[in-house]
C-alpha cells in the first residue's frame, strides 16, 4: 500500500463513526496514533494498516487498526510475516504483536520471545513506557532481536547470524537487556532439561532402593525366625542334657570322681553320645552369650550353630537308634 493511500486508509478508520467507530476514544490519542503508524510505514513501507475486531483473552472485543506485512531482518534468512495491533488504550499500553506460522516455517517451539501461538513477548514491551516508547522503536528492537534469533524453523538453514554482528561492549542497553533475556532463556531450558534427567534418575534409584528395603526387610524377618528357632533347639538340647544328668545322678555315680563307664559297647556308645550332646549344649550356651556380650558376629555364630547343630543330630540320632525313641522321653519326663 502506497504511503498516500495509508494515510487515507489511516484518517478514514480514525474518523469513522459508528456502528465501525474505533475503539479510541480520545482526539489526542487519535493523534499520536496516527503520528506513529505513518512514522512507522515510512521506515518500513512492507508494513500496510488494517481494521478489524480483536477478541482480548477475557472475551472482551474491541475494534482495532493493526498493521501487517513481511518483516525482514537479514539477508540470510526469509522475512516474518507480522501482525501489530495497537491497543484500546495505546500509546499508554503497549501494542500486540504476532508472528504468523505457516506449513512449510513453524515457529521454534523453544523460542525465548515468541510462544508456539505467535504471540511475542520482548522485553521492550514488557518495559514499555510512553513516550519513551514507539511503534518504530519496537520494530527496530524486533529487528534486532529476530536478526540473531529467528522465530520460524527454516527448512535446510542452519539460520547463521548475520555478518553485522556488534561486539557487547558495544550494543545498547535495550539490545544487552534483549540479548540477555535470550541467553537466560536457553540456560533455564538447558537447566530444567538437566534437572528432568536427574529426577529420572533419582526416580529409577528410589524403585531400586525401595526394591533392596523390601528384599532387605524379607531378610532380616527369616533371620529373626531361624534365629528363634535356634534358640529352642538350644533350649530342647539344654533339657535333654540336664535330663542325662539327672538320670546319671539317679543311678548313684559320680562322674567327677568316678567316671562313667558302660558295662558293655552299646552302654559305652550311649555314654559318648550322652556327653557329647551334653558337651555341644554347653558349647552352644556359651556361643550365645559370647554374641549376647558381642564378643562374636552373627554371622560366624550362625555358622558354627549350624556346624554343631548337625554333630548333636548325629549323637541324638544314635541315641534314639541304641535306646528308643523311649530312653529320651523318660529323660524329659524326669524333669
Amino acid at each position: 500500500m502506497a504511503l498516500s493511500s495509508s494515510i487515507l486508509f489511516i484518517d478514514t478508520a480514525l474518523s469513522c463513526t459508528s456502528p465501525y467507530a474505533l475503539s479510541y476514544p480520545q482526539p489526542k490519542q487519535k493523534w499520536l496514533i496516527r503520528k506513529h503508524l505513518l512514522s512507522l510505514i515510512q521506515d518500513h513501507p512492507t508494513l500496510s494498516p488494517s481494521t478489524d475486531k480483536f477478541t482480548h483473552n477475557d472475551g472482551t472485543t474491541v475494534n482495532l487498526l493493526y498493521t501487517s506485512g513481511d518483516l525482514r531482518v537479514s539477508t540470510h534468512t526469509p522475512p516474518i510475516p507480522l501482525t501489530i495491533w495497537l491497543h484500546e488504550n495505546y500509546p499508554y499500553m503497549p501494542p500486540l504483536v504476532f508472528v504468523s506460522p505457516n506449513s512449510t516455517s513453524p515457529i521454534h517451539k523453544d523460542h525465548p520471545f515468541v510462544d508456539l501461538s505467535g504471540s511475542t513477548s520482548v522485553p521492550y514491551l514488557q518495559t514499555w513506557t510512553f513516550p519513551r516508547c514507539n511503534l518504530t522503536k519496537l520494530v527496530h528492537n524486533l529487528v534486532r532481536i529476530f536478526r540473531h534469533d529467528h522465530p520460524l524453523i527454516i527448512p535446510n538453514s542452519s539460520s547463521p547470524a548475520d555478518s553485522d554482528f556488534t561486539h557487547p561492549s558495544l550494543v545498547s542497553k535495550m539490545e544487552a537487556i534483549d540479548r540477555l533475556a535470550g541467553m537466560l532463556h536457553y540456560d533455564i531450558l538447558a537447566l530444567k532439561a538437566k534437572i528432568g534427567e536427574e529426577v529420572e534418575e533419582l526416580t529409577e534409584l528410589k524403585g531400586e532402593l525401595r526394591k533392596r528395603d523390601a528384599i532387605t526387610r524379607c531378610l532380616m524377618i527369616d533371620l529373626e525366625r531361624e534365629r528363634l528357632g535356634l534358640k529352642d533347639r538350644v533350649m530342647k538340647l539344654r533339657d535333654e542334657g540336664d535330663l542325662v544328668m539327672n538320670w546319671v545322678k539317679v543311678n548313684g555315680l559320680n562322674l567327677e570322681e568316678e567316671g562313667l563307664e558302660g558295662e558293655d559297647e552299646e552302654s559305652k556308645m550311649v555314654i559318648e553320645c550322652v556327653a557329647a550332646d551334653r558337651a555341644i549344649e554347653d558349647l552352644m550356651y556359651e556361643m550365645e552369650k559370647g554374641l549376647e556380650g558381642e564378643v562374636m558376629g552373627f554371622d560366624e555364630y550362625i555358622k558354627q550353630v549350624r556346624i554343631l547343630g548337625r554333630e548333636q543330630f548325629i549323637h541324638r540320632a544314635m541315641l534314639l537308634k541304641l535306646r528308643g525313641p523311649h530312653f529320651l522321653y523318660s529323660l524329659h519326663s524326669c524333669i
